[in-house]
């Protein structure tokens, strides 16, 4: 049983991935030390990540764009749902400000989790510059995985803001040999190919930078050694312009979809390479860490903290300096070994780390808000 229990309520937006993950830890380890949890988001979050296992679950419409209708409802429903509520922990940002309006008057406090930076422009961007405002100033704490985006919600006006703490998930050994699954990477007629395979785990969308790693996958990488093979294991909306690109141009670059052996595919790439325009924590190189995989990364968001020197970095953006770093990797196996040897030994956080932080932020903005008990 905690010390002090609390009544607190977790609000996340339309998540598949890290976010939804994230907060059903967070549910399970709270609810396991005698708080009182109630976790709050949309019908799809409930149906990928069953959060009701562990807790309460309370369906609210909280969409991944602003839609004034819903978001009126969202916020009524969460005005009652919170009702009694020691903390209100919010994940995203629009979970962020519209549980900052639902506590209008309330004194409960508020949490906010930033797990993402603001990319978009336009009338969307500014509408999202408006939550952050609301967020930056209502929130008795602000939570972020990034030192950029805390200094953009401090510039907002945020009254305090700290590191999130995500943990690294375990990762399970390779269920396949190596030398099999490389093989089975590579294209028809090529399966006996001994080059290197470099692995990149990302969604296929805008921010991940893939057209930077099309650029990158290019080459030239000299006639000494074998060419790479650039392997990408993920889907989503721009599979299409890319793959039409790869065949356009004969790129040395597979679009594997979906893949649920991210542990054989870590297995058998020579590294791993992450060209996105910005992160925050991804579990993509969490995962190339616990494997103890050479990466070369963007040296942007949270990335640089998370690696230190287990990584080459790189401009976003910059294809010439993305392949001269695969190039020198490549043409330097002891550079590779220490890189892995950096990485295997890199610290993670684990659950039990970020719990005891979530629990500790609570208390911080609990006091904030004025709470006593």
């Amino acid at each position: 049983m905690a010390e002090t229990a609390r009544r607190v309520a977790l609000v996340l937006g339309t998540s598949t991935g890290g976010v939804g993950r994230h907060v059903r830890m967070l549910a399970e380890g709270l609810a396991r030390e005698g708080h009182r949890v109630v976790v709050a988001g949309p019908a799809s979050t409930e149906a990928a990540f069953g959060f009701s296992t562990v807790a309460p679950f309370a369906e609210v419409p909280v969409s991944d764009r602003p839609r004034p209708a819903a978001d009126a409802r969202a916020v009524l429903r969460l005005r009652a749902l919170t009702a009694g509520a020691d903390v209100v922990h919010a994940h995203g940002l629009r979970a962020g400000a519209l549980a900052a309006l639902a506590l209008t008057g309330r004194r409960a406090a508020l949490v906010v989790t930033l797990h993402n930076a603001l990319t978009t422009s336009g009338v969307i961007g500014a509408v999202y510059g408006l939550l952050e405002r609301i967020v930056a100033r209502r929130a008795h704490l602000v939570l972020v995985v990034a030192p950029d985006l805390g200094e953009r919600m401090a510039a907002r006006g945020a009254r305090r803001v700290a590191a999130a703490v995500v943990p690294a998930p375990p990762l399970r050994p390779p269920a396949r040999p190596a030398a099999e699954v490389r093989a089975g990477l590579r294209p028809p007629g090529h399966e006996q190919d001994t080059g290197p395979i470099l692995l990149t785990i990302a969604r296929l969308a805008q921010q991940k930078g893939l057209s930077t790693l099309l650029d990158a996958a290019r080459g030239p990488y000299g006639q000494d050694a074998a060419a790479p093979l650039f392997v990408v294991a993920g889907e989503g909306p721009l599979r299409g312009a890319l793959q039409e690109r790869i065949d356009a141009e004969a790129l040395p670059v597979r679009l594997l979809g979906d893949r649920a052996d991210v542990a054989d595919l870590l297995g058998a790439a020579d590294a791993v390479i992450v060209p996105s325009r910005w992160e925050g924590q991804p579990l993509s190189v969490q995962e190339a860490l616990r494997a103890g995989r050479p990466i070369i990364a963007t040296a942007v968001g949270g990335i640089p903290g998370m690696v230190g020197d287990a990584a080459l970095l790189v401009p976003p953006g910059d294809a010439a300096a993305l392949r001269a770093q695969i190039a020198g990797l490549l043409g330097d196996p002891g550079l590779a070994g220490r890189l892995s040897a950096a990485a295997a030994a890199r610290p993670l956080p684990g659950e039990q780390d970020a719990l005891s932080a979530a629990v500790a932020a609570y208390e911080a903005a609990r006091q904030a808000a004025g709470g006593h008990g």
